[in-house]
């Protein structure tokens, strides 16, 4: 098995915990050290891994982490396999067996030094670009995570000049800036008069980019220019791309007008994916900025993106903004609440309070879901003016607030 991790804290004692365990039971552990999860999911793949693992909460704080675990073939592991990992996590064993066997003697697993897989990630990343970028002037936002070291060695191989900030972690500032708070890069674009920025989150699995002017351009915008860029190359099939539930209504009009089909999913990158599969999509994401192009690998990797991205405008001669003529976002408004129990907000009746909200504020939409990451409810509407959007979230934050008492 292969092993990654942020720069958490709590991440180092994690992967010794993990190492100690796979070593215990027979596994020969293959350390990358701080790297992304997209650098383990393509390591797994085409070293011929069993299984990867990433020690990360990705975009949370500090405090949270986590395990995604990563299959053979360098894709999130299924629901099945979860529940089975986690009822043994709960003291339930597979049918058949008391206990999971240990090794002992000579059959006890090895701890390997990886890091030449990260060099090879990032090499791959390199080798990605079918144009240089020479001249250009990127901003690069790490925030104190994965990519801290990563994303500055691939854009400077690439010949970009660049600067960069989120750079410097502690164990306790990861996600302080980046895809989640973007202000620091879109103030540095502004001042410094720079081409472009990418702010990554924890795990580098997520792109917000940042335009000349200093706009944000979110995943929706980044799938946008992403299709219209594949279909002009001929790698777009008629299935089109897949995005969320979560995604603008603009940007499903806009590649309906371009002639592109998209398909929504449930939120979370793993099933954007598995919609990716049934549909032979070969482009989905997430307007948080995961994107996932399956020519390159089968989880959201946010220095693909930024690559891919920036090698559009430079392969049009145009900046990042002109690349989003013919897409325009509905006003929208997102809040995320925070509660004891989920399950108890939607049996309070939280989705049918939700539609009743959405045809007296005149909103075209509302979506309320539970969050995957955090003990949080997520909240979006969408409507033609931005105050109904407002007034619609307000008012099923304030209801779920009320219902906890």
């Amino acid at each position: 098995m292969v092993i990654g991790k942020d720069t958490r804290r709590s991440s180092y004692m994690l992967e010794s915990s993990l190492v100690s365990g796979l070593t215990a039971s027979g596994a020969d552990a293959h350390i990358m050290h701080v790297t992304t999860t997209a650098s383990v999911s393509y390591i797994t793949r085409t070293d011929g891994f069993d299984c990867g693992i990433m020690i990360s909460a990705s975009h949370n704080a500090f405090c949270d982490n986590g395990i995604k675990l990563i299959g053979a073939g360098g894709e999130k592991l299924d629901d099945e396999i979860v529940a089975a990992l986690e009822n043994y996590l709960d003291g339930i064993m597979p049918e058949g067996l008391s206990s999971l066997p240990a090794a002992r003697g000579a059959d006890i697993g090895s701890s390997l030094d990886y890091v030449c897989g990260r060099n090879r990630y990032i090499g791959h990343l390199i080798a990605l670009s079918v144009c240089s970028f020479k001249d250009l002037r990127v901003g690069l936002d790490c925030a104190n995570g994965s990519a801290w070291q990563i994303a500055k060695a691939v854009f400077d191989a690439l010949g970009a000049k660049t600067y960069v900030i989120g750079d410097e972690p502690n164990g306790l500032n990861i996600n302080e800036s980046g895809s989640t708070s973007t202000g620091r890069l879109r103030a540095m674009v502004r001042e410094l008069g720079l081409d472009a920025g990418f702010a990554f989150d924890g795990d580098a699995d997520r792109c917000i980019a940042v335009d000349e002017r200093g706009e944000v351009i979110d995943g929706d915008g980044e799938m946008y220019i992403l299709a219209r860029r594949q279909m002009e190359l001929g790698e777009l099939n008629d299935c089109g791309i897949v995005a969320t539930v979560m995604s603008n209504s603009g940007l499903v009009s806009a590649l309906e007008k371009q002639g592109i089909a998209c398909a929504l999913t449930q939120v979370g990158d793993r099933f954007v994916y598995k919609k990716m599969c049934e549909t032979g999509s070969t482009l989905g994401g997430e307007k948080s900025g995961h994107i996932i192009i399956a020519k390159y690998g089968a989880s959201g990797d946010g220095l693909v993106t930024a690559i891919k991205l920036l090698e559009c405008a430079v392969c049009r001669g145009v900046p990042l903004s002109a690349l989003l003529k013919g897409y325009k976002a509905l006003p929208q408004a997102q809040l995320s609440v925070r509660v004891a129990d989920k399950e108890r907000a939607f049996l309070a009746g939280v989705e049918k309070f939700a539609d009743r909200v959405m045809r007296e504020e005149g909103c075209l939409r509302v979506n309320v879901r539970p969050s995957g990451t955090e003990p949080c409810i997520r909240i979006m509407a969408e409507a033609e003016e931005q105050s109904a959007c407002a007034r619609a979230v307000a008012r099923i934050a304030r209801y779920l607030r009320d219902i906890q008492g």
